[in-house]
């Protein structure tokens, strides 16, 4: 119900210096987490456990792109029967759609910083066009492998029924809410 995205995510990649520079997602920092609410009793909660992309960033010219894959069949509710539902043809449909895109070329700045990207999400094969918040972007060097690394998070919200996920619409909300950290090594 939120994928991406994931992907989502892939904006908040920059560096250092000012010239375009090329990132990598760290698959092991970024997790594409959504929240939905549940027959009008609580939010539920799920997330992605397997994230990959590129990130392109120019800050000087701003601009940039995104190219983010999200495995449908890493969804994780934290029940096995659960994510096998999830998985299922009444929702990721992981089998037909094992991967869920988001891409991007057009950002928004606040000086050298990102704070919005405008892309495509494409999830259960219904390609449509998504914007992300860019919240608390930073780069620096990570402490422990000393690498340059820039991270961010972001978020958006979707209506699930856009791309064709209806069941159990309008008992399980249509409105789904992402949020992803996103961290990114400079290539």
């Amino acid at each position: 119900m939120k994928p991406l995205i994931a992907g989502l995510v892939a904006v908040l990649v920059a560096g250092p210096s000012l010239a375009a520079e090329s990132f990598t997602i760290d698959a092991r920092h970024t997790f594409p987490v959504f929240e939905i609410n549940h027959l009008g009793f609580s939010t539920q909660r799920g997330r992605f456990n397997k994230t990959e992309g590129k990130i392109t960033l120019d800050r000087a010219a701003k601009s940039g792109s995104v190219d983010i894959r999200i495995d449908s069949a890493s969804i994780d509710m934290g029940l096995d029967d659960w994510d096998k539902h999830m998985r299922g043809e009444d929702f990721f449909n992981a089998a037909q759609f094992p991967n869920m895109t988001f891409t991007a070329n057009a950002f928004a700045f606040d000086g050298d910083k990102p704070v919005a990207a405008e892309g495509t999400l494409t999830l259960l094969g219904v390609a449509k066009p998504v914007s992300l918040k860019i919240a608390g972007f930073t780069c620096g060097t990570h402490p422990i492998n000393k690498k340059a690394l820039c991270a961010a998070d972001i978020s958006t919200t979707i209506k699930r029924s856009e791309w064709g996920m209806k069941k159990y619409l309008p008992a399980v909300a249509d409105e789904v809410v992402i949020k992803i950290p996103v961290e990114a090594f400079k290539d």
